[in-house]
């Protein structure tokens, strides 16, 4: 067969996959959408919608002048890439470009887990890139898929769809911007005891053959943690909520990702479980230590992501780990699941994951959030949090059925609370 035909059919089929697949991230920036401007007082609906737009819009530009450069960029150095304007110095093909639009759709997930401020984007997505460098980039030091003998401790760190490079870097980028912030008005009263802001609309909130059991161990684990949380939620606070179901199931969407291309379904179902596990018992700890983050994005793409990570690391399955990572050639031999008889090379890459990352996070998103807290440029006036931002800057309602929610009814009760703190 013609070398040169063989070659331009491998590179449709990679573009037609990237291209969808890219398609089908995007969407989670749809989800995203529709998860905060549900989950957020009614007030506030308009101004969090254009926060996502923006987060794209803005995104596409900076994504494409630095960030691709730093995660991707044509370097041999292990902690990050060099060259700017991205695509610069990659050949005009179709897949290469697909495969930056790829890339470009996750960088924006990651934004849109933790509602940033438009001049935030920037350093979020500096940050953001290099620990995609670290796993994704064929150079970066903690990838599994270089040679045996140059991966961390033989292994490298397994993170198929972002357990770590998506959703705990923007859960603990949630956490620090939280934590320096402090709650919103109400949100506990004199005791320190939470106060319910419930959104105003939950119905908003909601190689081949490894392709197919991607798909497979997603969609188990989702369903697995959704089901969870809804009775384990139910056992706690005695009532169902469609809100528990939703974030339990992007839980175990965020758990899986690491691993659901090396698991079995049956594992998949167990991290689910977990996942749902580790979501209800981090609001639990968050509620104690009067920890107010709206959309619960440390302690579910956080702790969760977390989670996914070790459950990569105790059960992926050898087989499934030279398909995806060593093309399936035979005497390879490389560490897999500690819990089935793979040592503990893996797990340790895994574990070195997690913590570079957390680390990682603080020390560039921790000092800046709190520089921006001191300039007061990241919170709105007491007064502003009170009427909704819909209001304050953008002049109207999202929804006019609910205007008692700005009007002087609220404004008492933020009195009242206001005078009992």
């Amino acid at each position: 067969m013609d070398s040169t035909w063989e070659t331009s059919v491998t590179d449709s089929i990679n573009t037609i996959y990237l291209l969808f697949s890219a398609y089908l991230v995007f969407v989670m920036q749809l989800g995203f959408a529709m998860l905060c401007a549900g989950s957020v007082r009614a007030k506030n609906a308009m101004n969090i919608m254009l926060t996502n737009v923006v987060d794209a819009v803005v995104g596409s530009i900076s994504y494409f002048l630095f960030s691709f450069a730093f995660a991707f960029g044509s370097t041999s150095n292990p902690f990050i890439g060099t060259d700017f304007f991205a695509l610069k110095d990659i050949p005009s093909s179709s897949y290469d470009y697909s495969f930056f639009l790829y890339q470009w759709a996750f960088a924006i997930a990651v934004a849109g887990i933790t509602c940033l401020p438009d001049f935030l984007l920037l350093p979020h997505w500096v940050c953001l890139s290099d620990c995609a460098h670290w796993v994704w980039s064929s150079s970066g030091w903690l990838n599994p898929s270089l040679a045996s003998s140059s991966c961390l401790f033989g292994s490298g760190a397994i993170d198929f769809a972002g357990s770590g490079v998506v959703h705990l870097v923007g859960g603990i980028a949630g956490l620090w911007g939280s934590f320096i912030e402090g709650p919103r008005v109400g949100r506990f009263d004199a005791y320190g005891k939470a106060v319910p802001m419930r959104g105003h609309n939950a119905t908003l909130v909601g190689n081949w053959t490894a392709v197919g059991r991607t798909a497979v161990t997603t969609t188990l684990a989702g369903s697995t943690a959704g089901i969870v949380t809804l009775f384990g939620r139910r056992l706690l606070v005695g009532h169902w909520d469609a809100l528990d179901v939703c974030n339990g199931l992007l839980g175990g969407f965020v758990a899986v990702t690491s691993g659901c291309s090396v698991v079995e379904p049956w594992a998949a179902i167990v991290c689910g479980f977990f996942a749902a596990w580790v979501l209800i018992g981090l609001n639990i700890l968050a509620m104690k230590l009067q920890f107010d983050n709206p959309l619960e994005a440390t302690q579910l793409h956080g702790g969760c992501g977390a989670w996914g990570l070790i459950f990569t690391g105790l059960f992926a399955k050898e087989e499934f780990v030279l398909q995806a990572y060593d093309s399936g050639e035979s005497g390879v031999v490389r560490p897999y699941g500690l819990f089935l008889g793979g040592g503990w090379g893996l797990l340790g890459a895994q574990v070195v994951e997690v913590l570079v990352i957390v680390g990682w996070v603080s020390v560039t998103m921790g000092p800046l959030f709190y520089g921006l807290h001191k300039l007061r440029l990241l919170r709105i006036s007491r007064d502003d949090e009170v009427a909704g931002f819909d209001i304050s800057s953008h002049g109207g309602y999202a929804y006019n059925a609910h205007p008692e929610e700005t009007g002087p009814r609220f404004y008492a009760e933020y009195v009242r609370l206001h005078a009992e703190s």
